[in-house]
């Protein structure tokens, strides 16, 4: 066998052995000789003799491997910089070699969109890059020789997109190397775009490329979800809602605290819901902060509100209160409802229509050291506006949480009267005050007793008051109606009317608070007793209680001044008997004069005051004929404020400016009989 054929033998082994990594390397340029040796004897005498020695050269043999294969590092977030992939790269050769790299050595793939930044080899071997590590990211370079069997680190830094999403990944890839896993010690194939390998041409089994590759999770960072629970009401005014507030991290990262009054915490920090005041007496969590409205109202954002450990005074004056959760909270866990109360108590005297609401802010740091916050009343984690100032909706949305509403009790309550004057008082209370008029159709020449020869119609105002707690709609009925008569109820000032006796009835809606006006529309067949009232009910109906209702009058007269005359005879002559109708005997007339409409009830009810009112009497006007038959005898008087006038001989009146309701007097005068 010659020298040379001995030589490519012996790298052939060693590369054999080098590829099964299982017997240390020989190595390159080292010279193994060989002498042999033997004994002999000739029966005698013993020998030993010694070959020429023979030296053999071992072969320099290139060899590269890239580790990790199919590694593994920690999650990642979105948008987390700085991420650090660490390779180790090993000269597996017999001999010291450099390793070459070029600009796409370190290159991505994965489901996840990142970037790498910078790529070096860790010259300092800290595991973090810095001033004096090389780059290779930049230009190809070579790395400084590599001892046999030594190792440098290669760091390779990442960006991961904020728009990655969590079950995404990122994978670093260190060569390009083909074959099989763990793709070390392959002979370099083109192309060489990626590439990693050994730069020393004079081994016998060439340049040898590898490739490595570390992955990484796209994991939630912290996730910060507020849950507030509170009642739906409804709940009476006045009285106290108690709101429950906690916070879970629902991430896979710890949040950590923000800074408030010099304390780091994650906050939960919640507005005083508008009409309501904060309660006193109550025990919130150590290090509780407050704002007042008057330095840091709710158009201030929580995190730029001036913060106080003391409490307003009043305490009515705060606007918001921040409850620490703790300076982290940990993946995974929340914080304790014991002693996150906020008992909050109704303002009395507001609309029950309205509805209390509340919605609340949580305040923390993900673990890229970026503020995270989260609104209350949905589903989704890290959604908020970062103000909860009440200018957030009722439905869920990107961008905010949502409102939490309770309702309030409505109590319905209702005052109907006459126009402008709903609370007025009757006789007797608040349901038979009453609004008099009368009509002026049918009675002209009827006595007392007779019936009117024609129908009348009267037009009536009522006010209706909502005297409840919240915004209501009033059923308008009429559940007293004379026989006859027509009832109809217009509550668009009269444009239309709906007739409500029969059954009927019609609807109007009141604010809180408000009151509005309906025309009543009452009309009264011919044939009813004149100087009589005709009262017709009208009622107004809570809807939100029904219950609750009240009632007026609206009373039409069918003329309302009534005269009553009467006479007797005073006989002086001597002839016939004290009271005998004879020449020369004096007849006294008497006019009752009176106002037959109701006077009770106080000063808002409607009444009927006559004006103007002028008494004729003339005694030749059909079918009167005492003119012909009498003449004059003494003054006319009346008895009460009239002013009587002697017209003519025969004619007379009694003038008087006002007759109030119930009110009368007598209009006398004398005639003596010719």
């Amino acid at each position: 066998m010659t020298p040379a054929i001995l030589r490519l033998l012996i790298a052939l082994a060693i590369a054999g052995g080098l590829s099964a990594q299982t017997v240390a390397q020989t190595p390159g340029g080292t010279s193994i000789s060989n002498q042999a040796s033997a004994t002999y004897s000739d029966g005698t005498n013993s020998y030993s003799t010694v070959s020429n020695t023979v030296t053999v050269t071992v072969s320099n043999v290139s060899g590269l491997a890239i580790t990790p294969d199919a590694g593994t590092n920690s999650g990642i977030v979105a948008g987390q910089t700085g991420v650090i992939f660490n390779f180790t790269v090993t000269n597996t050769g017999n001999f010291s070699d450099n390793v070459h790299f070029v600009p796409g050595s370190a290159h991505l793939s994965g489901t996840s969109p990142a970037a790498i930044t910078r790529a070096v080899i860790d010259v300092d071997n800290n595991g973090s890059i810095n001033a004096g590590d090389t780059d290779i990211l930049g230009a190809a370079v070579d790395s400084a020789l590599i001892a046999q069997n030594a190792s440098i680190h290669v760091l390779v830094e990442v960006s991961v997109n904020a728009g990655a999403t969590p079950s995404q990944s990122v994978q670093v890839l260190l060569g390009d190397a083909g074959g099989s896993s763990p793709f070390d010690n392959q002979p370099v194939a083109a192309p060489n775009t990626n590439e990693v390998r050994t730069v020393s041409t004079s081994s016998v089994n060439g340049q040898r490329e590898a490739r490595g590759d570390i992955s990484a999770s796209v994991i939630d960072d912290a996730l910060l979800k507020l849950t507030l629970t509170a009642p739906t009401g409804p709940v009476p005014v006045g009285s106290d809602i108690t709101y429950t507030w906690q916070v879970c991290n629902t991430g896979s990262q710890p949040a950590s605290g923000v800074t408030l009054n010099g304390s780091t915490q994650v906050f939960i920090i919640v507005p005083i819901p508008v009409n309501t005041v904060l309660k006193s007496g109550q025990t919130f969590p150590a290090g509780t902060l407050y704002a007042d409205k008057t330095s840091s109202p709710l158009s201030v954002a929580p995190l730029s509100a001036t913060w106080s450990a003391t409490p307003p005074s009043p305490l009515s004056n705060t606007s918001r209160i921040a409850f620490p959760v703790g300076s982290s909270l940990a993946a995974g866990a929340c914080s304790s409802l014991v002693n996150m109360n906020m008992i909050v108590t109704i303002d009395t005297g507001i609309s029950a229509s309205s509805t209390i609401d509340e919605i609340g802010d949580v305040f923390g740091k993900n673990s890229l050291g970026t503020n995270i916050t989260d609104q209350s009343g949905d589903n989704t984690a890290n959604n908020g506006d970062g103000n909860a100032n009440f200018d957030e909706t009722y439905v869920a949305g990107p961008g905010h949480g949502v409102i939490w509403r309770t309702t309030l009790t409505q109590a319905g309550a209702v005052l109907i009267g006459p126009s402008g004057a709903p609370g007025a008082v009757g006789p007797t209370d608040n349901n038979d005050d009453y609004s008099n008029k009368s009509v002026n159709t049918g009675i002209g020449g009827v006595a007392p007793g007779g019936v009117t020869t024609a129908s009348g119609q009267i037009v009536y105002v009522n006010t209706i008051q909502n005297t409840g707690n919240a915004n209501d709609t009033f059923t308008i009925d009429a559940p007293t109606v004379p026989a006859g008569f027509t009832v109809e109820v217009s509550t668009n000032g009269g444009a239309s009317y709906t007739t409500v006796s029969g059954g009927g009835s019609v609807s109007l809606a009141i604010g809180f608070g408000a009151s509005a006006n309906i025309n009543v529309r009452i009309t009264e067949p011919a044939g009813q007793t004149v100087l009589t009232g005709y009262d017709t009910v009208i009622r107004a109906t809570s809807t939100n209680t029904p219950a609750s209702f009240n009632k007026t009058i609206d009373r039409l007269y069918t003329g309302f001044v009534r005269l009553d005359k009467s006479s007797s005879v005073s006989n002086s002559t001597g002839v016939g008997g004290a009271t005998d109708a004879v020449p020369g005997a004096v007849i006294t007339y008497n006019i009752t004069y009176s106002n037959v409409s109701s006077a009770n009830g106080d000063v808002n009810c409607v009444k009927l005051t006559a004006s103007n009112l002028v008494i004729t009497e003339d005694g030749l006007a059909a079918p009167n004929n005492w003119g012909t038959f009498t003449a004059g005898s003494g003054t006319p008087s009346d008895s009460g404020s009239g002013t009587v006038a002697t017209v003519s001989a025969t004619k007379y009146t009694d003038t008087v400016a006002s007759l109030a309701p119930g009110a009368s007097a007598i209009f006398t005068f004398k005639r003596a009989i010719n």
